[in-house]
């Protein structure tokens, strides 16, 4: 491998979704081969639970490493991608036997991120390496003013996309020449759904749940809803409880507007002079550009940038859309895509550079 950095620590990231399994091998922070391997439906078909996918993926991901020219020991350590565990405080956390057993039974739900931490357990350990996961979506950094939701039984949640908030908002930070626990950030994660975060002092005090229906609409999910009229939908058995989950986490937003999720074929609509699909183009960022108002008055106003971030970022006219209402505020950085193998090794990185302390789940 011509050019590599012998000496930099080489780094396995595994990162499972739903249809594959994404995975990265880097020396240091260079990347040296990646790979999305995807899992057709008829090759999970047979797996009635997630975790039985183990062993098929796992060999897969030792493949992978076998064809770019290594084995598990060469390896400096491996990152999993971490799924769905109780609340925990941002950062990287070694990888343990309570964290595997909750992860095996589906303990806290069940997602294919749960793999993750699995997997990479099971090529470190042999090859007597550590293994890591990092920034998981239960990251829980919440300040107490922001867990009250208005009524006691429902406290309000952190469920974002930590991984990708965290790592470009270091990013960002580097780039206005201050350590990430030093800026005062406001980071818009804009996917399939939409999370929009304050960040003080390198924890995300403010954030609102990008899954279960809070924040803005986003191309597959509702955001939140008037509390009264989703009660009376509710209480219409128009619709049963798994029926109602996927309407607000996958039949929501754009998609029961416009019958689509992608962003591309609803600006198609729109330029060919369809009203609708522009207006529902403006409304999705008239309500990021509003729940970025509100974390920065969060922040009390005193805001080093906002991060606009995640795969609708490379939207431009949408970036614009967004920009024209909020860059008053702070310089608005745009740093689009998900680099989440590389936010996964270079969590890793600095435990193994000992630029920070792996943390132990309790």
């Amino acid at each position: 491998m011509g050019g590599e950095k012998r000496d930099e620590p080489l780094i396995l990231a595994v990162n499972p979704g739903s249809t594959s399994t994404k995975t990265g091998l880097f020396r240091g922070e260079e990347p040296l081969a990646s790979e999305a391997i995807s899992h057709s439906v008829e090759e999970l078909a047979p797996f009635k639970h997630l975790i039985e996918q183990f062993d098929m993926r796992r060999e897969k991901v030792l493949a992978f490493l076998e064809k770019s020219g290594y084995e598990p020991k060469d390896l400096s350590a491996v990152v999993g991608r971490g799924g769905l565990l109780k609340p925990i405080v941002g950062g990287t956390y070694r990888v343990n036997e309570k964290m595997l057993s909750e992860l095996r039974a589906g303990e806290h739900g069940e997602h294919a991120s749960n793999l993750g931490a699995v997997i990479a357990h099971s090529i470190a350990e042999p090859a007597g390496i550590p293994a890591f996961i990092v920034d998981p979506v239960v990251v829980d950094e919440l300040v107490p003013e922001a867990r009250l939701s208005g009524l006691r039984e429902i406290p309000r949640r952190s469920i974002f996309h930590a991984l990708n908030h965290k790592a470009m908002a270091r990013k960002a930070a580097a780039r206005l020449g201050k350590h990430y626990g030093e800026a005062r950030l406001v980071v818009a994660h804009m996917g399939g759904g939409i999370s929009v975060g304050a960040h003080l002092g390198g924890r995300v005090v403010e954030v609102n749940n990008a899954l279960n229906g809070d924040g803005p609409f986003a191309p597959e999910r509702t955001g939140g809803l008037p509390a009264w009229d989703l009660i009376q939908l509710t209480l219409s058995f128009a619709y049963n409880k798994l029926e109602l989950q996927k309407l607000l986490t996958g039949k929501g937003g754009m998609v029961n507007y416009l019958g689509t999720n992608d962003i591309r074929e609803a600006w198609r609509r729109a330029d060919e002079g369809d009203a609708e699909a522009a207006l529902v183009i403006r409304a999705m960022a008239w309500q990021t550009a509003r729940e970025i108002g509100a974390c920065a008055a969060v922040l009390e106003g005193k805001v080093d940038a906002l991060v606009l971030t995640g795969g609708l970022a490379k939207d431009e006219r949408l970036v614009e859309l967004i920009r024209s209402r909020v860059e008053w505020i702070a310089p608005v950085l745009v740093l689009p895509g998900e680099a989440e193998l590389e936010a996964l090794a270079m969590g890793g990185l600095r435990v193994l550079r000992g630029e920070e302390v792996a943390k132990e789940y309790e």
